[in-house]
């Protein structure tokens, strides 16, 4: 019955193929927007968690005992904070449909796979996904709190105070979110290049002076800033990342 199901799926025409994907787009589009209302009246809880990194009663200021300051946030524009408070429920409403857009796509693409091409799919998308989430989570626990300490207390003089912009704020937030989602994908990267044999324990081992030279580069492209301590900041956890895939691909 299952085998006569998929080869009725296959024989779908062009149109048919068509329609279906358009089905897809617009279910698509209704889990996103369903999920950023839902997070759009959530707006307490949601800066609470956006705008906790700003002091040191963060949980990470307090992992690390570091010395006490609050960082002042300021609007200059009459349309910001709404405008903010939509891209920020946009976002978290894509990362919350994410895991239903993937099912979606896949049950659509499924049937033109074989069980061995659907069991790597399964299982690259599903990394890809959760590594995504992990770099999120990394830069909202670890990145973005140091960096936004840093620049957000630093002064070349006591008379020059810091007055920094919710705008600032949040688009440094989303960008090093997004850039270290995307970075965080290097394993898996790194896994289908050695399935395909392209690459090996060995090869990535021999060239890991020139790939620490390479992650220098592209950590200050991801920096928003140009000094050395962000640079750092977001440089050792993407050296870490490619130590865990030569790992990986060796075993």
């Amino acid at each position: 019955m299952e085998d006569k199901k998929e080869a009725a799926e296959k024989t779908l025409t062009f149109w048919e193929h068509l329609d279906e994907l358009r089905s897809v787009i617009i279910k698509a589009i209704v889990a996103v927007v369903l999920f950023s209302m839902i997070a759009f009246c959530f707006k307490g809880l949601l800066f609470d968690v956006i705008l906790a990194p700003r002091t040191d009663e963060f949980i990470s200021f307090r992992m690390m005992g570091i010395e006490p300051f609050s960082l002042h946030l300021m609007n200059t524009g009459l349309t910001e904070q709404f405008m903010i408070h939509v891209k920020i429920a946009i976002t978290v409403g894509f990362l919350l449909a994410a895991p239903y857009i993937i099912w979606l796509l896949f049950r659509y693409v499924s049937p033109a796979l074989y069980d061995n091409e659907r069991r790597y799919a399964t299982v690259i998308v599903g990394s890809a996904y959760l590594m995504f989430i992990l770099g999120v989570v990394t830069t909202y626990f670890l990145v973005f709190p140091l960096t936004v300490r840093f620049l957000g207390t630093y002064q070349v003089s006591p008379v020059v105070d810091n007055m920094l912009t919710i705008q600032s704020y949040v688009d440094t937030l989303l960008m090093l979110s997004l850039l270290m989602g995307i970075v965080f994908e290097l394993p898996v990267l790194c896994w289908i290049l050695a399935r395909a044999g392209i690459i090996d324990a060995k090869l990535m081992s021999r060239y890991r002076r020139h790939v620490v030279v390479g992650i220098l580069i592209v950590a200050a492209f991801i920096t928003p800033t140009t000094d050395i301590f962000t640079l750092f900041i977001v440089a050792i956890p993407i050296w870490l990342l490619y130590e865990a895939s030569i790992w990986m691909v060796r075993f």
